[in-house]
């Protein structure tokens, strides 16, 4: 066999090239059927897909109509013979060929064919060229068919792979919206079914032992302070949930952060409630960013008011709250000397309702970094940790560039 011109094998690359962007079946016939046609300049081309018994003759590009539509069983048509035997049918003349139901082809211009199948092992199609006058299709010819042919078998288990992962992905998306209502159902649950009971629990409580604090013995009124506490705490906790829920709700309204002045204002502001406490701050230079200002706010409060709690036991606080670059882009952190944290469990660090302080050591319940996680990474940010236990830890988080 000689080598096929320059200009077939260009254009077999481009069709390669074309059907590695198709991504469905009626684009991948359309792209073959016509390069088909172009490779062997025959007078017309035809994509034959194997339907059970039968072929289905489903696409075309010829000079005169040929058989687009029609089934025919896999026995008695020459692409269910490629099929079957799983090998090229070259035919110079359609009426001297046994193989050939000579009645199909008398109303249409065919002499000669070549009919090859896409897939040799187990084909699920097949390609066929046709010819107006009786010729010999050539080796070339041939081979370029079938070269089409084995391009064409991996594009539709490709299509067929990314049709199965479409599917997945709306499924997916079904399930995620099924939930998110169910989300919204319970948020609205916590926030209106929860709060009245826990608002009652805590105002009768208060109303015993202000009327009552005569009939209350000291063991009475350590009861219901914890019973005052319990109803706070649980009122905190439903606060955190829902803005846990509602982080991903909340269309983001992007602008340019002051980084440095958002962070001076948090912590003058915590500074107040801990003027006993020993803590030194350093903040450093911290370039602007870009996202939304009110959920950015949330992702230092939860970081500074972290380290300021973690250093609680610690005779001298020192927090460091800046920046350095990476090579790849700002990276913000902000870094305590308190407790720290054993990197063994490092997993469970910003799952909801995960701690690893006990709430003897340390208050909290274990929503704010999973909230902290769920702001960053919608942003399109990363943020990671490092602890080691009784040494402090630093949390770092990054967001994209302007």
């Amino acid at each position: 066999m000689k080598s096929p011109s320059p200009e077939s094998v260009k254009l077999l690359v481009t069709t390669v090239q074309e059907l590695s962007l198709a991504r469905d079946l009626d684009t991948v016939m359309k792209i073959v059927r016509t390069a088909a046609r172009k490779l062997t300049g025959a007078d017309g081309a035809t994509f034959v897909l194997r339907d059970g018994d039968l072929c289905y003759y489903a696409e075309e590009d010829a000079i005169s109509p040929l058989w687009k539509g029609s089934r025919f069983p896999m026995d008695i048509c020459i692409s269910g013979w490629a099929m079957l035997n799983r090998q090229p049918a070259v035919i110079e003349d359609i009426y001297a060929d046994s193989r050939i139901p000579a009645d199909a082809y008398r109303p249409t211009f065919v002499k000669s064919l070549a009919m090859v199948p896409i897939r040799t092992i187990d084909p699920i199609g097949a390609i066929g060229n046709y010819w107006a006058v009786q010729r010999q299709p050539t080796e070339d010819e041939v081979w370029l068919l079938q070269s089409l042919a084995d391009i064409t078998a991996v594009t539709m288990e490709n299509v067929n792979v990314y049709a199965e992962l479409e599917q997945r992905v709306k499924e997916r998306t079904l399930q995620l919206e099924a939930i998110n209502k169910e989300l919204e159902a319970f948020s609205y649950s916590v926030s209106h079914d929860l709060r009245a009971p826990l608002r009652a629990i805590r105002s009768y409580t208060e109303i015993l032992q202000e009327d009552h604090v005569g009939n209350l013995s000291d063991e009475g009124r350590r009861i219901t302070n914890k019973i005052i506490k319990g109803a706070t705490d649980m009122g905190l906790l439903i606060d955190h949930l829902l803005t846990f829920f509602k982080t991903d709700k909340k269309e983001l309204a992007k602008t340019t952060i002051p980084m440095k002045t958002m962070v001076t204002d948090i912590v003058d502001t915590l500074k107040i409630p801990e003027k006993e406490r020993n803590i030194e701050f350093h903040i450093g230079e911290m370039p602007d960013a870009k996202g939304d200002p009110s959920l950015i706010k949330q992702v230092w409060e939860n970081l500074i008011t972290n380290a300021v709690k973690y250093t609680g036991h610690k005779e001298k606080a020192v927090i460091e709250i800046g920046n350095h670059n990476n090579g790849k882009g700002n990276v913000y952190h902000v870094k305590d000397n308190g407790a720290g944290f054993n990197m063994q469990y490092y997993d469970k660090l910003f799952a909801v309702f995960q701690r690893l302080h006990t709430a003897e050591e340390f208050n909290g319940n274990g929503i704010g970094l999973a909230t902290v996680q769920r702001i960053v990474h919608r942003h399109g940010g990363q943020i990671w940790a490092e602890g080691k236990p009784g040494e402090g830890a630093s949390f770092f988080f990054t967001l994209p560039s302007f």
